[in-house]
């Protein structure tokens, strides 16, 4: 595993990174989900992402059981909050921060997070009232450094012009599939010390090749989950299938799988400090992390965007 800083903080984060949304505490059996973060710290991941939302708090309380005993200065957790968490509780308001961190931190147990996270913009809360309230969680040590997700560029643009604490990290959608803050988001964020963590880099298993043009879903795979395929039912279009079919020869000629290929057509960025992937059983999570390191060639490259150019 190979580690990269996120961005201007002091925080050294695994190129692969452990995400939570939709699986722990909801869509995977607690022994499966006990095995993928072990099966995370034994191929030297180090970087953990959660949301209060996922799973309804129910993924930080099982990463918080998980994680007992585990050395605290050993692993680097980041959670997010904005979704709703009840009829009342959402948003980013003063009021919302305070008890939305102090709820995480309880499921979590742990007086602190490592990266607390805007997941998405609050068009209802002033923005001095946001920036005003994370500067000081990060002040009290309840959080050592900020970030946001799926921002625009203004939005990031107006944080920065506050007094404060700044942002050091952005989670972005980015994928071979979704390129879109490759135009303002990841030169704004560089030129103002922000690191990119990005989510969907398999866009939700689509990149891995387990879903074939005209053919059913398999069964066991995310699409077919009840609880976790609702989203990726969506993108499965039969030129996109397609497209991540001829793939395949790539990845073989370099000895890789898709899902390695995939991610390292991600970390080819140096903007991208953490790649996040969603795992349900151990093997994908060791799979996963072999691509740390992999580099690919200009014409590998080439050959990536002509495999979606038609």
């Amino acid at each position: 595993m190979e580690y990269r800083k996120l961005g201007n903080s002091d925080l050294v984060v695994s190129e692969i990174s452990l995400g939570s949304w939709l699986t722990y505490g909801g869509g995977v059996a607690r022994a499966e989900a006990e095995g993928c973060v072990r099966a995370a710290f034994e191929a030297g991941i180090n970087f953990i992402d959660t949301a209060n939302v996922y799973s309804g708090g129910r993924a930080e309380e099982l990463l918080g059981e998980v994680l007992r005993g585990v050395p605290r200065d050993s692993y680097v957790l980041a959670t997010k909050l904005y979704f709703p968490m009840s009829e009342t509780d959402r948003g980013l308001s003063a009021a919302q921060i305070r008890k939305q961190l102090d709820a995480s931190l309880r499921r979590l147990r742990l007086d602190h997070v490592d990266l607390y996270q805007c997941h998405r913009y609050d068009p209802e809360t002033p923005l001095e009232e946001t920036m005003a309230a994370l500067t000081e969680a990060v002040r009290q040590g309840k959080t050592r450094y900020l970030g946001f997700s799926e921002w625009s560029a203004d939005q990031v643009r107006a944080a920065l012009a506050l007094p404060g604490e700044r942002f050091v990290s952005s989670q972005p959608q980015y994928s071979i599939l979704w390129r879109e803050p490759e135009a303002e988001i990841f030169p704004l964020c560089a030129a103002n010390g922000i690191g990119q963590i990005v989510w969907s880099p398999l866009a939700q298993g689509i990149l891995t090749g387990k879903y074939a043009p005209g053919a059913a879903v398999p069964p066991g795979s995310r699409a077919a989950s009840a609880t976790m395929g609702a989203f990726i039912q969506r993108r499965l279009d039969d030129r996109v299938l397609e497209g991540v079919q001829r793939l395949r020869p790539i990845a073989a000629e370099l000895g890789i799988t898709l899902s390695q290929l995939a991610l390292a057509w991600v970390l080819r960025r140096r903007e991208v400090s953490s790649a996040i992937i969603g795992a349900s059983r151990p093997e994908q999570v060791t799979e996963n992390a072999r691509a740390s390191g992999v580099k690919l060639a200009p014409e590998v490259l080439r050959r990536i965007d002509e495999a979606f150019s038609g």
